[in-house]
């Protein structure tokens, strides 16, 4: 098959990342689901471990054995070009995205090749944009970050929850997560490298806003809101600072369904006060380890990556998010519900858009550094719905 250019590749996928945790996760996946006919490929920087998965997913799946494998280390530049250059699409899964990431980035907004990630990284997020945006929309491609947990459930959910809401006037959403999941060494690194990097996800937040367009007619507001009982989901609320209700708001940006005036707030979901006292002390000590190089070191260096929880755990593990949302007289509850969010259907989400870019016909005539919501929209909902990923309105009125 080809871009959208009209220029032949020898895959439609490419996984970059396979062997680490996420990554594997994501190849099984791929090897279980990907269509018949999927030209795709495990890559990354260690030739014997992508052997050592190949045969490992061969041994469920025979066809896998003759599996393409692209030996590239993420700071090469001419193996990165060579790898976008083969792919209508690429994923990867190699973190954290601002000491490893631009690069890819760079090579596929270059080769007019679609970009898909798992970062919930925001100075990344910021930094590939005011690096990369323009010359992804010159070549057709389509950079879509935050494809796993980050940010697929609230960037969907919010989507799914305005669709259920009048047009053309103003609209409120409130986001309530709650899981029960552990986490990864890989996903510790990442979070603690953006906790330790406040002032340059500052930095490059403000820079963004000099780049882009500004909004005319229409207010797009995404408060942090403070701690506060819910009645709508009975649980003390939390605000989360994640990445999340900026992607939120990129898609309210750019989509119209979201109506001319629109807000998000965006919160931890915690059943009693003395858990929501834990967890906001926990933040706190987390941001104020971050702070501290040594610190930051020895906790990584505790929690390697490429180590995670084992089935047994990510099989007890679930997540759900619950949306309110109002406008013009109407309020609608909707919930965003799954399995292990961190592992499994982060897997799930990430390989499911990428194969959404590759295969589904009809996706909105976009380009740049765009969100799942405008990318992917309905078609991305609807593969992951037929995945096993919840959505569902709990109430109207």
């Amino acid at each position: 098959m080809d871009t959208r250019d009209g220029t032949a590749r020898a895959f439609d996928v490419v996984l970059f990342g396979a062997t680490g945790f996420v990554g594997e996760l994501t190849a099984r996946y791929l090897a279980a689901h990907a269509p018949a006919g999927c030209r795709w490929a495990l890559a990354g920087r260690d030739r014997g471990r992508l052997e050592r998965l190949r045969e490992a997913l061969a041994a469920e799946h025979p066809e896998c054995a003759r599996l393409p494998l692209l030996a590239a280390d993420a700071g090469d530049a001419d193996a990165l070009r060579d790898l976008a250059e083969s792919a209508r699409v690429v994923a990867t899964t190699v973190g954290p995205y601002v000491w490893y990431g631009e690069p890819l980035v760079a090579a596929c907004a270059e080769a007019g090749t679609d970009y898909v990630d798992l970062t919930g990284e925001p100075e990344f997020v910021d930094l590939t944009y005011v690096r990369h945006d323009a010359r992804a929309r010159e070549t057709g491609a389509r950079l879509v970050h935050a494809c796993g947990f980050d940010s697929v459930p609230h960037d969907l959910g919010v989507y799914f929850t305005v669709r259920h809401l009048p047009r053309d006037v103003p609209l409120r959403v409130d986001g309530f997560v709650r899981t029960n999941a552990g986490f990864s060494g890989g996903t510790l690194a990442s979070a603690l490298t953006a906790l330790g990097r406040v002032g340059q996800t500052a930095r490059a937040a403000r820079e963004r806003r000099l780049h882009e367009p500004r909004r005319v007619g229409r207010r797009i507001g995404t408060p942090l809101g403070g701690p506060r009982f819910s009645r709508e989901t009975g649980a003390w609320a939390l605000p989360l600072p994640t990445l999340d209700p900026r992607v939120v708001a990129r898609s309210a940006a750019a989509l119209p369904v979201y109506g001319p005036d629109f807000r998000y707030r965006h919160y931890a979901a915690v059943r009693t006060l003395p858990a929501a006292l834990g967890g906001a002390a926990a933040v706190g000590a987390g941001f104020a380890l971050a702070q501290l190089p040594p610190a930051r070191r020895w906790l990584m260096e505790r929690h390697g990556p490429g180590a995670g929880p084992d089935a047994e755990r990510r099989r007890r593990s679930w997540f759900r998010v619950r949306f309110v949302g109002e406008g013009g007289g109407r309020r609608v509850c909707t919930e965003v519900s799954g399995g292990d969010p961190g592992y499994d259907e982060t897997a799930k989400m990430l390989a499911e858009s990428a194969l959404c870019l590759a295969f589904d016909e009809g996706l909105p005539p976009t380009a740049g550094q765009v969100t799942t919501a405008v990318a992917m929209g309905d078609a991305l909902l609807g593969r992951l719905r037929a995945a096993g990923v919840r959505f569902r309105v709990a109430d109207a009125r």
